[in-house]
Formats: C-alpha cells, structure tokens, sequence
C-alpha cells in the first residue's frame, strides 16, 4: 500500500518509490509513504486563501459544534483503528491512550469552546482598562483567528491523539492545519485523517496532510502561520532555528521528549498503599506504549532507606509483564515501534551501563506471538544507579523505550535537586500522603516541570495517571521539555489568535466587542427589557428603576428572614464606632431590592435567574438613604440547545445601584435565561 498525501483539496500519491514502513509485530511491510511531487507552497497559500477565510465564517460554538460530529463520527469507526493500531506495536490499552483519547479531546474541547468561549467570532478578553480620569478613553483586549496556517509535526508515539490534541484548538479558534505525521505510524494516521475527510463536516481547506518528507514547506511560512513539533529535542532544536521561521518571527511550539521523574516521599513505608501506588504508576509508565511516551517516567527517585524494596517490588512487578503479539488478550505489552528503534533505544541503554547497574533486563522473556528479530520487541530493562551526583547519564540520556533507573534520595532538598538535573520536564510525579512533604517537593519541582501529578490514596481512583495529559491542562514543561504549552484550555487556543489591543471611547469599544462598557450611550425605550426575547434585546439597552427609600424595618426583616444579625446592621452603638459610623443595611438587601426594583413579574421570555458575577459593594447605605438601580444588556450569548429543548440564550446584565447623590453604591453582573423566539 502506498500512502497518499492530502493537498489543495485532493489526494496526491508520491511519485518516487517511497520509504519502506514495516509492521511492528512481525516485521511484514505495511506501506510506502513519499510526498515527492507535493507542491507545498500551494499547500501554504491553499490554507491561507481557502482554509482559513471558510473556518472564519463561523463562530466558535459552530465550529465546536464541527469537532463534536466528527468525534461521534470517528467513534463509530474506530474499531476499524484498533485493527491498524495493533500494527504499530500497541495493545489494546495502548490504542485506548491514543484512539480513544484522541477523540476525547475533540469532545472535551468541543464542550469548552461552548461552555467557556461567547458565540462569535473573536474574542474579548479581561477587563476593560480605565486609560483617562474622566472615563471617556478605554482600553481593552481582543483576541482574532491568525490569518494564517498551523503546522503540526508529530511524533511517531500517537499518531492518532498526537494529530487530534493539535488540531482541536486551532480549528475551534478558525486556522486550518497542515499534519505532518511521523513516517514509521502514518499508515494509522491517514487512516483517521481519510474518515475525518469523509465524513464532510470541516469547510474545503480546514486541513491537509503530508505523509512523507516536509520538503521546503518551513520556507514558504510567513508571520500568520504558527509551527507546532512533538519529538526529540535535538530535532526540534533545528527546526526551531529553520533560518525562514527565525527571520519571520513565526511562533515555534515544542513539545519535546524529557528525562521524566516519579519520587517516593520519604514518609512513605512499604506497607502503605502509597508504596503500591508508586511501583504500580512506574510499572505503568515503563509498560505503556512500550515505554515511548514523552510523559514517561525515566528517572525513579526513591529515599536511600528503601532502595532496596523498591527495587525488588519493581523487579517482581516487571518479570510478570508479558510481551507478544498486542492482539492477544493475554499480551500486557506489545513491541516498539520497529527493530530500529528497538536497536537506538539499546545502544542509550549500553551507556547508562557505564554508570548503573542492571537489575531486570528480562533478555530471557517469553514471546507470546510476534518475532523477536523482524519485530521491535523490547523487555522491560530496570537500572539502579548509586551514584546519581557522580553520574551523567541518566540525566542526560533518554532510552525512548521500556527502560527507567532507580537512584537514592538522602533528604527532600536532595529529591529536588536530582530532578531538576533532567534540565525540565513534561510531567513529574510525587507519591505521599503526607501533605507537608507533597508541598515541598511540589514548590521545589514546579518551576522545573509543565505538569505534577501528587499521587496518594485519596485520588488515585480517580486519577488518570502521570503519562497521560488532559486537555483542561497545559501538555508542555521548560528548558529540554521544550518550553512549549499545548492544549490546557482555552489558553491552548488563544495560541492561534492574535491578541490586539484596542483604545477607544466607551461606546465605540461597545460597539466593537459586543459587549456594554460602562460609560456608552444606552438606548431606552417604552418596553420593559424583561418583556423581550432573546433576539429582541440589544447590547446596550438600559432601563433605570423607580427609587426606594430604605427604612428601618427593611434592616430588621431582613435579619429575621436571613439571620444575618452582625451588628453593623443591628446594633446602634456597635456600628457608631465601625468603619461605617452608622446602622448600614445588608449588602445583600440591596441586591434584593434592586431585583424588587427592576423585575417585571409577569411571565414573559425571561425565564430563569442564572447567576450573578463580579459583586462589589462600594458605598454603605444607611437608614434613610434612597436607591436606585439601572439595569443595561451587556452581552449575549445563545445556548446550544437539545432537540426537543426550548431555545433559549443567555443574557448578562449590568447593574449598577446608586443613591440619592448619585454615587454608585453596587456593581454586579446577573446573568438570566432568556426565551428564543419560536422557529
């Protein structure tokens, strides 16, 4: 089978020969994969011209709407993955990792886009900024699509999660993409990319793929594109320095293999289920993938008190791991990816010799299917090295494969020092119960690591382990890690977009954000807000309320239906000598009262009080003094119904109560849900 590239919209095959791609297992060829023949300018301009103006048609929740589709899409045939998958080397729990995980991160960013992003098409981040004393010049952040193409090369670990963890937050903030993925695993990867395309969700140019060589893609990259890279740092260094990317200033992110730590505390004894827990995440981490993850642990620092059981709970752990076939129900671990890298990963393990010791190499293990020398198969090596302050290698040297070493720890401050010498890291594990010392070593490791996983028995139910990265969180880590950031949110999207600071006069930044400044010119008319579906209010739309005059009797009821007795509001003499110098009424009366004020009770398209943000109480109000409450739209945003559901949207309110001098006394924001006018 020769693979096919996807470019400006169709599928190209290479016109050479191509490189040979073989069969982990059992070393049968798989594919041929060239990109000889690609133009890959016109793949460039292709995405900026084609690609990118489609995505941008649409708002962030429309196209988070796309990724939930294709999630459910590729789903329903992934089955038909796993099949392809066990080629690479991967069991069953491996291709979960990577197959399921890679969908997951569609749905999970689909759902974050729709809970945390507005339903436009640019996005209006922090506060605005006061930039005058009287208030008419203002200051804000707004974020925009790049108008550009991302890049993605990936490494060979995942070629299914490692294309999708990429590709869900530049398609959410509107860029198209070109894939590159890794030659050894781009069989799997095409295959996802082919149903991706079939499925006839994504806009004409949103992505394209190059199986094969890059070419001279890097020079044909100007200051809109952005470069993403997942794999050795050596490699990534290079690309990082490509002279076109430097001279153009295009933003390079790496995520780069790293010397990975897991520490057992020094409170830990082995008869805790913390002790456990820390053989069971290492063995985990060494057997996982074959030992080919990024997040992998490599360096096993335990307390020089328990080296001993540690070891021998590791060996007694890893002897038990059985290699073969990944097909196979009774296979916990499948080969590496090819003979070549089975033979890169022994030549790092015959330097780390010169400075530790062997204590499991399992040469011996039995096979059960697969072919020992046309597959990649590899058993679990375990090193110890006794003198980690005299030895350079396990700090230096990384076996891309199912190897760690094991090396002792004197005090905290030595376990945080022998960490930072892997020079940064994607992921660091701390294993204790004992909080006190979780905090040391967490603040001693964070500046140090993207990611820390404090492993005890209260959360290891429900933890997903230290190898694996969350979309909610940054994947990414210092110095060799990379100093890169994916994912992680919203953050991960803002990557691709283009944060402008815009200076303006209140109503003119309302107009170009979507969203009610304090200070714009409001509209008022003779209908109640309340009275008005969701389609029918408009961004700056205000009603001022009647006046009340606050009595005595309003402080005292309160207290007896809130219990809310401080003696600010009830005690005369008390409150004389407070901040106040008087009786003051509730802060939460006034909020009360200022619904009583601005409500309109009848039913109508406003439905639902759905909550209340950024509450501040900024002048006391005595008995006697007069409120009054304005309410003004300040943003929209449109929910994504169920079928079956009434549509509905949700509306936040400015409101802002002052008194009878005119000074504001409260600002909040309300948010209500809001009727949609029927179809």
């Amino acid at each position: 089978m020769k693979l096919a590239s996807y470019a400006y919209g169709q599928w190209i095959t290479g016109s050479d020969s191509g490189t040979e791609v073989r069969d982990a297992v059992y070393g049968q060829p798989v594919a041929y994969v060239s990109s000889a023949g690609l133009d890959f300018g016109a793949m460039v301009r292709y995405a900026r011209e084609v690609g990118g103006p489609n995505l941008r048609r649409y708002t962030f929740h429309e196209r988070a709407a796309m990724l939930r589709a294709l999630a459910l899409y590729l789903t329903e045939r992934k089955e038909g993955f796993y099949q392809l998958s066990y080629k690479t080397g991967a069991t069953r729990r491996d291709s979960f990792i990577d197959i399921d995980g890679g969908f997951g991160t569609f749905f999970s960013y689909s759902s974050l886009a729709r809970r945390e992003l507005p339903n436009e098409k640019f996005l209006v981040e922090d506060d605005v900024q006061m930039l005058s004393k009287a208030g008419s010049f203002l200051g804000r952040h707004i974020l925009v699509p790049k108008e550009g193409v991302a890049v993605h090369i990936n490494a060979f670990n995942f070629p299914v999660w490692g294309m999708l963890e990429k590709l869900a937050p530049n398609l959410i903030a509107g860029v198209p993409a070109i894939v590159k993925p890794a030659t050894q695993t781009a069989y799997l990867t095409e295959a996802v990319f082919r149903a991706m395309l079939e499925a006839g969700i994504l806009p004409e140019g949103a992505i394209q793929l190059i199986c094969g060589s890059t070419g001279d893609l890097l020079d044909h990259l100007a200051e809109q594109d952005v470069v993403t890279f997942t794999g050795s740092a050596s490699t990534g260094r290079k690309l990082k320095t490509h002279p076109n990317l430097v001279a153009r200033n295009v933003p390079f992110n790496m995520e780069a293999d790293s010397l990975n730590c897991a520490i057992l505390g020094q409170s830990v004894e082995p008869s805790d289920p913390e002790f456990e827990l820390f053989v069971q995440e290492v063995t985990n981490e060494m057997t996982a993938k074959a030992g080919q993850k990024c997040t992998a642990i490599r360096r096993v620092i335990v307390p020089q008190e328990k080296v001993e059981a540690v070891l021998e709970a590791l060996k007694a752990r890893l002897s038990q791991v059985t290699l073969g076939d990944p097909r196979r129900e009774d296979v916990q671990m499948g080969p590496l990816v090819g003979a070549s890298q089975r033979a890169e990963v022994k030549a790092v393990v015959e330097q780390l010799r010169q400075g530790c010791e062997v204590a499991l190499n399992g040469e011996n293990a039995e096979l059960l299917g697969g072919d020992w020398e046309r597959g990649g198969f590899m058993a679990p090596t375990l090193l110890y090295c006794d003198r980690p302050w005299q030895v350079e290698g396990p700090h230096d040297l990384e076996p891309f494969g199912p190897v760690a070493t094991v090396m002792p720890y004197t005090d905290l401050d030595e376990a945080i020092a022998l960490a930072k010498r892997g020079r940064g890291s994607l992921a660091g594990s701390i294993v204790t119960y004992d909080r006190a010392e979780a905090r040391t070593l967490f603040f001693g490791l964070a500046a140090h690591h993207g990611r820390v996983l404090i492993l005890n028995r209260e959360d290891a139910k429900e933890s997903t382990g230290h190898g694996s990265p969350l979309p909610q969180l940054i994947h990414g880590g210092p110095g060799r890690a990379g100093a890169g950031e994916e994912m992680g949110g919203v953050r991960g999207i803002k990557h691709y977009m283009q944060r402008s600071a815009v200076q303006a006069d209140p109503t003119t930044l309302m107009w170009l954000s979507g969203e009610y400044v304090r200070g714009a010119q409001v509209s008022e008319d003779n209908v109640h807000p309340f009275r008005k579906y969701f389609e029918d209010l408009q961004i700056g739309e205000s009603f001022l309320t009647h006046r009340r005059t606050v009595t005595e009797a309003d402080i005292v009821n309160f207290a007896g239906i809130s219990g809310d007795y401080f003696y600010a509001h009830m005690d005369a003499i008390g409150a004389k000598d407070s901040v106040f110098g008087r009786r003051v009424a509730h802060g939460y009366f006034l909020i009360s009262a200022a619904a009583g004020l601005f409500v309109d009770p009848a039913p109508g398209p406003v439905l639902a009080n759905y909550g209340l943000e950024s509450l501040r109480f900024i002048e006391p109000v005595g008995i006697g003094d007069t409120i009054q409450a304005r309410l003004t739209v300040k943003r929209k945003n449109a929910k994504d119904n169920k079928p079956g559901e009434r549509p509905t949207g949700v509306v936040a309110w400015d409101v802002e109560i002052t008194n009878q001098e005119g000074k504001t006394v409260a600002l909040y924001t309300i948010l209500t849900l809001v009727a949609r006018r029927p179809n």
